[in-house]
């Protein structure tokens, strides 16, 4: 295989802008289909960046879940590229360490960081870099080695460089966002599409009421909030997500969600509801 067909694949991404881009204009330069999970690969649209979000395992998309739902983190992009793939050849030597290469051509392959995220960390805003593996990972020498591949290459950008495992990712809270991740449009429901906007903040100030001050269960207050609003069956568990989607019901997201039982509500800020634009 000559020179010119081994970099033609890298060429060709860097032109479709894979790697580039910020919001949602940002594509990861790795894609599900290019790369063997061991793991479940997901895609997800993103709430802060809308557009699809690509994650090769279970633990990717768990972080994702969370740094979505930080108020600190405004821009996520996964599967960054450590481009040019000089500079890594070269800080891979000046380290005598093998370069990742592909196992089926031996060519030297772009590194990537899992993460790099945009933080407001309310001094200023500054990009931080995140790398995602389980923690029995990094007993692994060849892991650890690739690893300080990547330190250092952030280390000359000026931009932090941390691995993240399990550990640091609360399985729960992860589980509790991905439950209401889809319920932050609440538009994106036909029973509330054609809906005036002033009828539905009048329906979330209702429901927010009748959350409060009771020890029955969420699916005993929601199914009695729809017969009395003559709403679909399952319309004020839609609301409810919605609510707590954009952070206008507060919750102690630490702990499950569970309609079946009593909720205990930390603060309700109606005055969001007006900030959400309904129209």
């Amino acid at each position: 295989m000559s020179k010119r067909n081994r970099t033609s694949k890298i060429e060709k991404w860097i032109k479709e802008g894979r790697g580039s881009g910020i919001g949602s204009e940002y594509k990861p330069w790795l894609k599900i289909q290019d790369v063997s999970s061991l793991g479940r690969s997901t895609r997800l649209k993103g709430i802060k960046t809308k557009r699809q979000h690509e994650f090769l395992s279970d633990l990717e998309r768990n972080y994702f879940y969370i740094t979505e739902f930080s108020d600190f983190v405004i821009d996520i992009r996964e599967q960054f590229p450590l481009l040019p793939l000089e500079e890594t050849s070269v800080i891979a030597n000046e380290l005598g360490i093998k370069h990742p290469t592909d196992p089926k051509t031996g060519e030297l392959i772009v590194m990537t960081t899992d993460f790099l995220l945009t933080i407001n960390n309310g001094q200023g805003v500054i990009d931080v870099a995140h790398t995602i593996k389980m923690k029995d990972e990094l007993l692994k020498e060849r892991i650890l080695e690739k690893f300080e591949i990547e330190r250092e290459y952030w280390h000359r950008k000026e931009i932090d460089w941390g691995i993240v495992t399990e550990e640091e990712i609360h399985k729960t809270m992860a589980r509790n966002i991905s439950y209401i991740h889809d319920y932050f449009d609440i538009r994106d429901y036909d029973v509330f599409r054609e809906m005036n906007a002033q009828y539905i903040e009048d329906l979330s100030i209702s429901l927010m009421q009748r959350l409060l001050g009771t020890n029955d269960s969420i699916r005993n207050i929601t199914n009695e909030y729809d017969k009395d609003t003559h709403l679909p069956m399952g319309s004020g568990v839609t609301l409810f997500y919605h609510l707590l989607a954009q952070k206008i019901v507060i919750i102690n997201m630490l702990k499950p969600i569970d309609l079946e039982q009593p909720i205990s509500i930390i603060t309700v800020d109606e005055s969001k509801v007006k900030k959400v634009k309904y129209g």
